[in-house]
């Protein structure tokens, strides 16, 4: 298992959108995704899950992956939640 804090920069957070682009890398990949705000964790293959997150610009989180390829989609993922899209 790899693990990487990450800070969300897309200025709406991860709203309905950028969360469906998230989900759909995350299962791209044969690895479990998992991530965790505060108390809150949730599936990263999850667009519910995520959601339930409410994560907005500014907020950390912990991202962390496990399984096959774990370190190329913990890259991946990981830019994908500190880069500003829409």
């Amino acid at each position: 298992m790899v693990s990487k804090t990450c800070v969300i920069q897309n200025p709406t957070g991860l709203h309905a959108r950028p969360a469906t682009l998230f989900v759909q890398k995350a299962t791209s990949f044969p690895a479990e995704v998992f991530l965790t705000k505060g108390t809150k964790r949730a599936n990263g293959k999850s667009i519910m899950g995520l959601m339930t997150l409410g994560l907005a610009k500014g907020d950390e989180v912990l991202l962390e992956v496990d399984g096959q390829q774990e370190n190329e989609a913990l890259a991946e993922l990981a830019a994908m939640l500190e880069t500003v899209y829409e």
